[in-house]
């Protein structure tokens, strides 16, 4: 079932075009990483679908739903945990939640037993009486997630939730949100983190410019920008190159970190190859490993760098 669909999605701040022509899909029980620089559109276009924002032009469904025509049945689909978490300060954590989802028509007793639930899953449970302003960073994001998922919503948009995150928190985030997909959810998730979208995302849309540039799983888009390498740490790198040159290969090398690589399409073989060749020259090699393209790979490759690319502009909060 498609959860969330747009098609030419087009937003512009002044002369800045911070969407043009978005295309997305994602089924229930997926999870759709966006990335990109900062300016290319990620958070435009999560406003846009959380009814923050209206296009300019194209079209957006939530689950069947017009964004633009029925916001407010739209609001009953989803829920939202941006980049700035929305929570009280004075109030404790489980009184925030509780508060959430009384607004959301939960009678007390619901609502409480949902946030006493919360708190134990985020591992909250002994800070659950404390006030929120006391909190670590972690801790406020980790309640600003179960906050945006006080009534169940079946697709849910996160915006960068584990910015400034330790790894440990992060770690756990990332088990939160794959519990989310794990019971149905639909899930757009923004991140600035690669090794974040390389784990929990089933799918990756790239942007840069506001447009798709690049478009599949994590794997479709390392293998697009090249195949296995041998790379080995050396202490001489240009007796290194010469020698892999002589022997017929197209080594490419980072001099700084002492770094040369080659092609290693037969994997194994290819390693044993070119230690065989370096050893015969005479270097020596500190450090040597098959490697396979990361995402960052891909995003560089994929997206490019651009920073004069203006930023999304910040937005005051909708109430």
């Amino acid at each position: 079932m498609t959860a969330v669909f747009t098609h030419g999605l087009t937003k512009s701040f002044g002369e800045n075009k911070a969407l043009d022509g978005l295309d997305l899909r994602i089924d229930a029980g997926q999870v759709v990483g966006l990335l990109g620089h900062n300016g290319a559109g990620k958070t435009t276009a999560v406003r846009i679908l959380a009814t923050l924002l209206t296009a300019d032009a194209g079209t957006a469904t939530v689950n069947g739903i017009d964004v633009i025509a029925q916001p407010a049945q739209v609001r009953e689909q989803i829920a939202l945990a941006g980049q700035q978490a929305t929570l009280d300060a004075r109030l404790t954590g489980r009184e925030n939640l509780i508060l959430l989802g009384r607004l959301q028509r939960l009678s007390k007793r619901d609502a409480t037993a949902r946030a006493d639930a919360l708190l134990t899953r985020f591992n909250l449970g002994d800070a659950g009486d404390r006030l929120t302003g006391t909190y670590s960073g972690g801790m406020r994001r980790r309640l600003d997630l179960a906050a945006s998922i006080v009534v169940h919503r079946p697709v849910v948009f996160l915006d960068e939730p584990t910015t400034g995150l330790d790894p440990i928190s992060r770690a756990g985030m990332w088990e939160s949100i794959r519990e989310l997909v794990d019971e149905g959810a639909a899930l757009l998730l923004t991140t600035q983190y690669l090794e974040e979208a390389d784990r929990l995302a089933d799918r990756i849309t790239v942007l840069s410019g506001g447009r798709v540039v690049a478009e599949g799983t994590p794997r479709d888009l390392k293998d697009r920008v090249g195949a296995r390498r041998v790379e080995a740490t050396v202490d001489d790198v240009g007796t290194a190159l010469v020698a892999l040159r002589e022997s017929g290969l197209t080594p490419e090398a980072d001099e700084r970190e002492r770094r040369v690589s080659v092609p290693a399409p037969d994997g194994s073989i290819d390693l044993e190859n070119a230690l065989g060749i370096l050893g015969d020259a005479g270097v020596i090699v500190e450090e040597a490993a098959l490697r396979r393209p990361t995402l960052d790979d891909a995003f560089v490759a994929l997206a490019g760098i651009h920073p004069e690319q203006p930023r999304e502009p910040d937005l005051e909060p909708v109430a």
